[in-house]
């Protein structure tokens, strides 16, 4: 089945993300010795890379929806984790994440807009978005782990090259994909948005997680006094809720409004920092965690979806702005994170996360305000367009 391979090369390019991912500053910072610095540097440099190939390879894919542009950029980003372990300039650093590890970032919308592609604009293809996001949360709760017991048995070298042979699994698995077709027609009334003020509060959205990620465990550990283990015990859970709630949208009747539904989104997240900085303790920080997984898998994968329905039928562009609009969040997300830490404390840099997370909301509200009442989907599109 084609959602059947979908689902499995999502999940193993999700593993291997995660395996190098949660321990690639560690690589710079241990092994290649970057100054903090440089490692900021660096982590821009594939955040832009990632945006500017996604970008253009999504512009690609709506004028011709092919397999190839997905398969092509985890074989680069393969390749690129085989030959790391060996790189000790920091400019050829620079020019890896700029180019064969950047393009990674552009292997998530690709394999989303690829699915949308396969399985057509009706029930199937709209509800692929929900089930692939769970795989790509599940292999998040496994990837972290596998990567610590690769590290701690072979070293960095051998992290990037198993994670190199998970990335080169999930390209293969690519290919068991039918070719997509030429796009449907697109027959239902496209959502109200404005494109550009959705795609600011998805960032917004996407800045208060990342930072929120950052100031957590300093909170827990430094702030609470709890031991490290309990961080690992907090993301676990609002992983495994994640993962839940985002299985839970493919069932929710046709009648629940994505409006509202992403809307419900944002506030579970502002109410997941509300819990956490009035937390005294484990207790109430879990309870948070899992409002923070709902709010995640909501704003995540029913995001997707509207905007996919949103620019029908330009569903490579569509998957890859609100990717981008994740990896924005991210760009922005640590340094504005270590210096409200720095300045602020732990409790107040959670707060603003909060409000940021709430102006997100506020601004998603504002941008999918219809001026008319519902258009026909063609007529929609053009006026997006316009």
């Amino acid at each position: 089945m084609p959602f059947v391979a979908l689902f499995a090369a999502v999940l193993l390019l999700g593993i291997a993300d995660s395996m190098v991912n949660s321990y690639i500053v560690l690589f710079g910072a241990d092994v290649v010795g970057l100054t903090p610095l440089q490692l900021g540097v660096w982590a821009s440099v594939f955040a832009l890379g990632g945006i500017a190939i996604g970008w253009w390879l999504g512009r690609l894919f709506d004028r011709r929806p092919t397999r190839a542009y997905g398969i092509a950029v985890i074989l680069l980003g393969s390749a690129g984790y085989v030959l790391l372990p060996g790189v000790s300039s920091f400019l050829v650093l620079l020019l890896m994440a700029a180019t064969v590890l950047g393009a990674m970032g552009a292997a998530f919308p690709q394999l989303f807009a690829l699915a949308r592609a396969v399985l057509g604009e009706g029930a199937a293809g709209q509800r692929s978005a929900p089930v692939l996001r769970s795989a790509w949360s599940l292999a998040w709760a496994v990837g972290p782990l596998l990567g610590a017991l690769v590290l701690s048995r072979g070293g960095y070298s051998w992290l990037m090259w198993t994670a190199a042979a998970v990335f080169l699994a999930s390209a293969l698995t690519v290919l068991l994909v039918p070719r997509p077709g030429p796009p449907d027609a697109v027959v239902n009334a496209a959502p109200g948005g404005t494109p550009v003020l959705l795609t600011v509060s998805v960032t917004l959205f996407f800045t208060a997680m990342f930072a929120g990620g950052l100031a957590l465990p300093l909170f827990v550990t430094r702030g609470l006094h709890q031991q490290p283990a309990s961080i690992g015990v907090l993301f676990s859970v609002c992983a495994a809720v994640e993962v839940v709630a985002t299985l839970g949208l493919t069932v929710l009747p046709a009648r629940v409004g994505q409006r509202a539904l992403i809307l419900g989104g944002f506030a579970a997240f502002v109410f997941y920092y509300a819990l956490t900085v009035v937390s005294s303790g484990m207790p109430m920080l879990l309870i948070g965690q899992g409002f923070r997984g709902v709010g995640i898998a909501i704003v995540a994968a029913a995001g997707i979806r509207y905007f996919q329905d949103l620019l029908a039928p330009e569903t490579g562009r569509a998957t890859t702005l609100f990717a981008n609009a994740c990896t924005a969040g991210l760009l922005v997300s640590g340094i504005l994170a270590g210096l409200a830490v720095e300045h602020l404390g732990y409790r107040t840099t959670l707060l603003l996360c909060g409000v940021t997370a709430a102006l997100g909301g506020v601004v998603f509200i504002l941008g999918t305000r219809r001026r008319t009442g519902s258009l026909p989907a063609e007529e929609a599109h053009d006026s997006v367009r316009a």
